[in-house]
């Protein structure tokens, strides 16, 4: 199973933030439901064309956080995680979006008027399915 899984080496968010927010987003989106073997880390590693280390201090990091569950010999696997946790990561994913489209914003001189403008514009042409 390949992970849709995309880093940036540019970001200032390390590599292994990036990949736990990710399968933190798969996970509370139901793309990745309860029991779903994850690939080992030495296949993720390869995958994603880094370090092996990198991909374990994730891998742990969502184990200790309960997004994960490994068991030696057989691999790592989705944990059942609770309604009210899966709704933060969903909540937690869109404020960083709508924050980093702000700082953009703001990079260009846009006023917090104009961009509230773009907003409320964006929104009205999602309603009607444009």
């Amino acid at each position: 199973m390949k992970l849709p899984i995309q880093l940036s080496k540019d970001s200032r968010e390390p590599i292994y933030h990036q990949i736990e927010n990710q399968l933190k987003a798969l996970i509370a989106g139901g793309n990745l439901p309860a029991g779903s073997a994850l690939p080992s880390i030495r296949v993720l590693s390869k995958d994603l064309e880094i370090s092996v280390i990198t991909t374990r201090r994730a891998y742990q990091n969502l184990e200790q956080q309960g997004y994960i569950k490994t068991t030696q010999g057989k691999g790592s696997f989705v944990a059942n995680i609770d309604a009210y946790l899966k709704q933060k990561v969903r909540e937690i994913a869109v404020k960083k979006s709508i924050e980093k489209a702000i700082i953009i914003a703001i990079r260009h001189d846009y006023t917090l008027d104009e961009i509230e403008k773009i907003f409320q514009e964006i929104l009205s042409d999602i309603e009607k399915g444009e």
